[in-house]
């Protein structure tokens, strides 16, 4: 039997959905913090929830009694945590601790005493900070924001329970979007705001290039590692292999919706760093997985799924069909 805990979120989501295809049982974990509508969250759930293979608990991993809720389970998914770098500034930065650190101390520490077989555990390419090109997974780590700290202490947690016999498998998600991202991300507020909705907040001159990454592959690379020998301890880059600059990816959502995005300029914040790039060739070596989905064909999908799911009415005003830049993903 597997867990994912947060389950109920954008990536966890999406993880539930192919365990369940592939014929795993699967218990569910998320609280449903208030980091965006709870039943939005629920929502993804949809199609899991009918399943017969499929069990929900809404506990919150920080005060739950983990050691019944691992009863069976054979591997963890750990994708719950506090997301976001510009919320983990301030006061902010108690429930990125309490949420990311706590949070998953208390998960290893119940996993090693169950006997779980292997943790497989959300990281991000945040710890890494500021960097010059693309980043293997031994490159310095030295991150930008509270958030990326709070990262970084989960993938010492897991080497200190690694010491003691728990394999922990550390996974560095690079930028991920697709159908049911959270609504605070880049990606969904653009295709809101080309939709009718605000404006997008653009925060410097949108020169910062990223590796974005379509969540089924990323949730591929998660599943073929549930079961890949020999790589307790490794710290895994997950990500696309190509970055694309953030004016580009405006771009191409005003071209897919056929509508332009109105921006809202303002400064950088603190925390956001200049490029993300990851470089995939460990996780190449270990499980053979390239990224297939180019930023054009995932993009299109998120914006089909919200025209679905929400319905705005698309502005009248039409564009070019005219994208410009490199846009392969």
């Amino acid at each position: 039997m597997h867990l994912v805990t947060g389950c109920a979120g954008f990536i966890g989501s999406k993880l539930v959905d192919r365990l369940l295809a592939l014929g795993h049982r699967v218990v569910g974990v998320d609280c449903l913090t208030p980091t965006y509508e709870p039943e939005v969250k629920l929502g993804n759930l949809e199609r899991a929830l009918a399943q017969p293979g499929f069990g929900f608990r809404p506990d919150d991993l920080v005060m739950a009694d983990l050691e019944s809720l691992l009863d069976g389970v054979d591997v963890v998914f750990h994708l719950a945590g506090q997301p976001g770098v510009q919320t983990s500034w301030g006061a902010g930065f108690a429930d990125h601790l309490e949420r990311n650190v706590m949070a998953t101390q208390r998960l290893l520490e119940a996993s090693l005493s169950t006997g779980v077989k292997r943790v497989l555990m959300a990281s991000s390419s945040s710890v890494y900070g500021a960097v010059k090109g693309a980043t293997p997974e031994e490159a310095p780590v030295r991150p930008l924001s509270p958030y990326g700290l709070t990262k970084l202490s989960t993938e010492h947690l897991a080497a200190l329970y690694g010491a003691r016999g728990l394999d922990v498998v550390p996974l560095r998600f690079f930028t991920v979007y697709g159908p049911r991202q959270r609504p605070d991300m880049a990606f969904h507020r653009m295709i809101k705001a080309a939709l009718g909705g605000p404006a997008f907040p653009l925060r410097g001159d949108g020169s910062q290039r990223r590796s974005f990454t379509f969540v089924d592959d990323v949730v591929d690379a998660v599943v073929r590692l549930a079961d890949a020998p020999g790589i307790a301890g490794c710290v895994l880059n997950v990500g696309s292999s190509t970055t694309t600059a953030l004016v580009e990816v405006l771009d191409l959502v005003e071209h897919l919706v056929g509508c332009p995005v109105p921006l809202d300029y303002q400064g950088r914040p603190p925390g956001d760093p200049d490029l993300t790039h990851a470089s995939v060739e460990r996780l190449r070596e270990v499980i053979g997985w390239v990224p297939t989905t180019s930023l054009e064909d995932g993009l299109a999908a998120q914006v089909d799924y919200q025209r679905a799911q929400n319905g705005w009415e698309v502005r009248t005003s039409r564009i070019p069909s005219v994208v410009s830049g490199s846009l392969s993903s």
